[in-house]
């Protein structure tokens, strides 16, 4: 990598040391507990998966520039220098065995947001080159195409008409002035096309006007995954660009953790401007739908049912109980994992891991985590409502040879409406 390179990513880690990550650095007493939320940590067992020491690029910045003893050291050339040497070596901490899930980020006892900070880092690493491959051409493609598989509306097409085929119902699109301007995942077009039918299934049930944009039909960003605000901010604002066009009240976030967060907290920083309209996930919309009786269901699961909250969704945004009021609706056996809702284990695919090739090993390992939550209830199915969780879920259990069916939760209840 050229000095150039280097440079610009230690520009990157300055510019991104603010009060905050100044006072966590400040304050950890090096406890180890964060070492203890992580998956990765206690799946192996290697100390270099504790959170806290996969920051010690942005931790040198911080020393060396913004503490007087750090400046001090630098007089007598005493400061251990970022380089890019540190950089590579330090990559695959940053970005194979950190999801982001901010499980650390809940324990610290001094309040320390490591996930935060994570966040922070990538940046540094992004602007250095230090990125893997899979998230470069990932990210690459959402800047050229909207979608970081690189789906066209064709693609898309293709699905819509088949729900059509399939249900009788009409799929709006590019409809002005509608209650909702519901966005997809790549992932969901490809790996589970039967979201899209169910949403149709559930709006007509209750009433609910909505509309797809051929402008802008992709929620997951990409920018904010590779540690680049310049992409996240692109992406954001093609869906704001749609939604304004559209003049809707409202965004649906699909059933993926990570397009949610991107969207509704991150999104209005990015651009620099609040949105003329509200985001939500769509298991937001679905249980309200419930609470105000639009959403009427008959008949319930009888076999035991189990739930993986998405970290991004759970622990990130408190969405946590409207799941559950949703499976009151359609299961009779349910039973929460131990360790739910905001103390959920992350599945270990989250935060572009499951966009790393590299990383295909490790996620396995981790997945452990899950696997023995999961061994410990001992459900007939999963339960959950983010795709990229699903997926994790579907290859985790295959690896493990553990025959329990995943299933999202917006097609459980599309399952179960009464019909008109």
């Amino acid at each position: 990598m050229s000095e150039l390179s280097l440079q610009r990513g230690i520009a990157a880690l300055r510019a991104e040391i603010d009060a905050p990550v100044a006072a966590f650095f400040s304050s950890c007493v090096h406890c180890g507990l964060c070492a203890e939320a992580c998956l990765f940590y206690q799946e192996t067992r290697d100390p270099q998966y504790t959170p806290i020491k996969k920051l010690e690029p942005l931790r040198r910045v911080w020393q060396a520039e913004f503490t007087l003893f750090g400046r001090l050291k630098g007089l007598f050339g005493l400061n251990k220098k970022v380089t890019d040497e540190l950089l590579a070596e330090w990559e695959p901490l940053l970005y194979d065995s950190c999801t982001m899930c901010a499980r650390c980020s809940l324990v610290c006892p001094v309040g320390n947001d490591i996930q935060y900070m994570i966040r922070k880092t990538r940046e540094g690493m992004a602007a250095s080159g230090h990125v893997p491959e899979g998230l470069i051409t990932a990210a690459g493609r959402a800047v050229r195409t909207g979608s970081p598989m690189g789906l066209q509306w064709k693609t898309l097409q293709v699905q819509i008409d088949h729900v059509q085929s399939s249900s009788g119902l009409t799929v709006p699109i590019d409809q002005e002035g509608v209650d909702y301007l519901v966005m997809l995942s790549s992932m969901e077009v490809i790996n589970f096309p039967e979201y899209l039918e169910a949403i149709t299934k559930i709006f007509d049930h209750a009433g609910v006007t909505w509309t797809l944009s051929t402008d802008c039909f992709e929620a997951t960003n990409a920018g904010i995954q590779i540690g680049n605000k310049d992409i996240g901010r692109v992406l954001v604002q093609r869906i704001y660009d749609a939604a304004v066009k559209l003049k809707v009240k409202n965004v649906i976030s699909p059933e993926c953790g990570h397009a949610y967060t991107a969207v509704r907290w991150e999104g209005p920083n990015l651009i620099g401007k609040p949105y003329p309209f509200r985001v939500f996930h769509i298991i937001e919309v679905l249980d309200e739908l419930r609470a105000s009786g639009r959403i009427k269901t008959e008949g319930k699961e009888d076999d035991r049912l189990s739930m993986h909250d998405p970290c991004n969704l759970g622990r990130k945004s408190g969405v946590i109980q409207q799941q559950r009021n949703l499976m009151d609706l359609v299961a009779d056996n349910f039973v929460d994992l131990k360790e739910h809702g905001r103390y959920q284990w992350c599945c270990g695919a989250g935060g572009g891991v499951s966009s790393n090739e590299r990383a295909a090993e490790l996620k396995m390992t981790a997945f452990k985590r899950k696997k023995a939550q999961i061994e410990e209830v001992a459900p007939e199915r999963m339960v959950t409502m983010c795709a990229t969780c699903r997926t994790q879920l579907e290859e985790g259990l295959e690896e493990f040879n553990m025959d329990i069916p995943v299933v999202g939760l917006t097609e459980m209840i599309a399952e179960h409406l009464v019909e008109k």
